[in-house]
């Protein structure tokens, strides 16, 4: 048996020769570019085959009767039982010229040369996309009946089956499959496709969520699906049975899932939380389209969604298809594989190892260095208050990832002996001496910068000052207030505003402020600390919200509380959790290479959540600490040992770990 091939180094088409090479005796001509003659060794590995068996026919699927030779039409004519048609763009978001070119030419000119060498059967393999946006249960003797043809792919992929079955001179058979993803017993898949897009949510869900936590989905349409070794085999066997020339068979799942269920199917595959509510899509299709069109011409509206859809990793036009409309009858398909064993498993059977495979093969974040020396290797951080405790920590780190990196405080000796200490693990550190409380000294530092680095392309906010005083001990101490305020606020936003302009510039910067838990669950004895952070923050909301289209980026880091200097005089905090330095500096470090708009806690997360949707309860737990842990001896002027902490204490501390008491 003698066979041509077009697309048999795709995805589909690989497999298929494989197949069709096991038959005994068989030989298989495969289209093939001369460009791509460098693949062939893999080819021939992967298929456990010679030249002898496996042919490359050196050719171009966008030229006449395919490119290929007059002298190789001679030789292949009247030689070949089945010539299978795989090549085209299997891919909804490519260029409609593209698409063209490939999908409906490239058929033209497989016709043509099926027809110019005589090939016994032409074997077309198309998709249910032929059927368009069809509304209702599609059988396969329909074709005319096609709806909804107005994206490319949809029309493309039915003007081809059109060219099959007017032109073809011998015999033919069309093949339909669903949507094809991965082996179901490998999970082996070549690209991100249909349900695929969908698994970057999930897992950012699993990330975020337990698994038990019920969350709310959506319900949509059925989607059909299918592994791409039923797809092989099925292709195969029918190909291959007589008597069933000019049909055409549906290569799809009998029973198809709702859009909700297959995600919650990956959702389980993943252990990740699964969408216990689903709500139907359809509901809104009350909507006229002329108002949905309308809305999305709005530039925020259109703004929005595509960098929603950006985070989530999906195509823009994705959604379109959550309410696919069509059911596919597959009777002819079935009845031709009936007793061979060949059938469409359930999705649930394999879903584990298609997630699997896509997530040690497939994940993006595969293919993006998100090591903090990719991101900072060779460029200019600042980071104040970086002679000890979380800042000390974080020059570290990013010294040793390959960074210009910059530390700068106000005690020049501190500054010396942080550089010291850098320098003997071998890498490298610049200091300045500057008092970022003092906005002259904050603008002559800035011109520094500016003149000695060209500016900087990160910088964290890192120096500040934390008081731990009751309101009731601070009525005669409203200089705490200004001072905290100074360096906290004033200082940052100098600094920042004096690096900005050469930031945008560039169209490129980043800034971290360190904040604090405080701001997010509002912590008695900190009113003057955590009004200075919060100002911070709600500084850099406006700032991020004016400067998100010029490629600058803002994150604030609630930092939780950090064994530094700056708590040493509250001897309490002796005795209760507290992160290490390094471990405040693997946040920055988080912060720089990810560039969330904010990263916190659970804690912090869970008071903010507390004080927006139940600010009394909030008030009675804040209090009921407030009155549980009293001003330390620093806070009054002594300076004590850490007193002996209850068993209550305890317990609260270790409830609301990180928290500021």
């Amino acid at each position: 048996m003698q066979y041509f091939v077009t697309g048999a180094t795709g995805f589909i088409g690989k497999r298929l020769v494989k197949k069709l090479l096991a038959r005994k005796g068989s030989v298989v001509y495969f289209l093939m570019r001369e460009a791509s003659k460098d693949k062939l060794p893999e080819l021939l590995e992967f298929w456990g085959t010679t030249k002898a068996r496996a042919i490359p026919v050196f050719g171009d699927l966008r030229s006449p009767k395919l490119g290929v030779s007059k002298d190789d039409i001679k030789k292949l004519s009247k030689t070949i039982d089945h010539f299978f048609h795989l090549a085209a763009i299997y891919d909804m978001s490519a260029d409609a010229e593209d698409q063209i070119a490939v999908n409906v030419e490239g058929t033209r000119s497989t016709v043509d040369l099926a027809n110019a060498i005589h090939a016994g059967c032409l074997h077309h393999v198309s998709s249910i996309a032929a059927a368009g946006m069809y509304e209702g249960i599609f059988r396969e003797d329909m074709f005319d009946e096609a709806e909804g043809l107005d994206n490319p792919y949809f029309a493309t992929k039915h003007e081809s089956e059109k060219i099959v079955r007017a032109d073809t001179k011998g015999a033919f058979r069309v093949y339909r499959p669903g949507l094809v993803i991965g082996d179901s017993t490998t999970g082996e898949m070549d690209k991100i496709d249909g349900p695929y897009y969908f698994f970057k949510l999930i897992q950012k869900i699993r990330s975020m969520l337990p698994p038990w936590m019920p969350v709310i989905g959506i319900e949509g349409g059925r989607i059909n699906i299918v592994p791409v070794d039923f797809v092989v085999d099925a292709m195969d066997h029918i190909a291959h049975q007589p008597k069933l020339d000019g049909q055409c068979f549906h290569l799809t799942d009998p029973e198809p899932l709702r859009v909700g269920e297959v995600l919650n199917v990956f959702c389980r595959a993943a252990h990740a939380p699964t969408m216990s509510i689903r709500i139907n899509a359809a509901l809104l299709g009350f909507i006229p389209k002329s108002v949905k069109k309308g809305i999305m011409s709005l530039s925020p509206v259109r703004r929005v969604r595509d960098a929603l859809m950006k985070d989530l990793g999906l195509p823009s036009d994705v959604m379109g298809f959550i309410n696919y409309p069509t059911r596919f009858d597959s009777r002819e398909t079935q009845r031709a594989l009936k007793g061979t064993g060949i059938a469409c498993p359930s999705l649930e059977s394999y879903s584990p190892v298609i997630w699997d495979y896509w997530e040690r093969n497939l994940d993006p974040d595969l293919f993006i260095d998100r090591t903090l020396r990719g991101t900072v290797a060779g460029k200019v951080v600042l980071i104040t208050g970086g002679s000890s405790g979380i800042g000390l920590a974080a020059a570290h780190k990013i010294a040793e990832a390959g960074a210009i990196t910059i530390i700068c405080g106000r005690d020049e000796d501190k500054l010396a002996e942080a550089k010291k200490e850098i320098n003997e693990r071998g890498f490298e550190c610049i200091t300045y001496p500057a008092d970022v409380a003092d906005m002259a000294d904050c603008d002559r530092f800035v011109q520094v910068l500016i003149e000695n680095h060209g500016g900087v392309d990160v910088l964290v906010n890192n120096a500040g000052r934390s008081i731990r005083r009751a309101i009731e001990a601070s009525y005669d101490r409203f200089h705490d207030f200004e001072r905290t305020m100074q360096l906290n606020y004033f200082g940052c936003l100098r600094l920042t505003m004096g690096l900005l302009p050469k930031m945008i510039a560039q169209k490129r910067g980043h800034i971290i402020n360190i904040s604090s838990i405080g701001v997010l669950t509002n912590a008695p004895r900190f009113s003057a600390y955590v009004a200075s952070k919060a100002a911070l923050e709600a500084w850099t909301r406006c700032a991020s919200s004016e400067l998100s289209d010029v490629g600058i980026k803002f994150t604030t880091i609630n930092m939780p509380l950090v064994r530094t200097p700056m708590i040493a005089p509250t001897k309490i905090y002796q005795n209760v959790p507290t992160l290490a330095p390094e471990e405040a500096a693997d946040m920055i470090a988080e912060a720089i290479v990810y560039k969330p708009v904010r990263i916190a806690t659970r804690v912090g997360v869970f008071g903010q959540v507390l004080h927006a949707l139940m600010p009394r309860v909030a008030q009675i737990v804040l209090n009921t600490t407030f009155r549980m842990f009293p001003d330390s001896d620093a806070a009054k002027g002594g300076d004590k040992k850490a007193p002996q902490m209850s068993s209550e204490q305890i317990a609260m501390q270790q409830l609301l770990r990180g928290v500021h008491f």
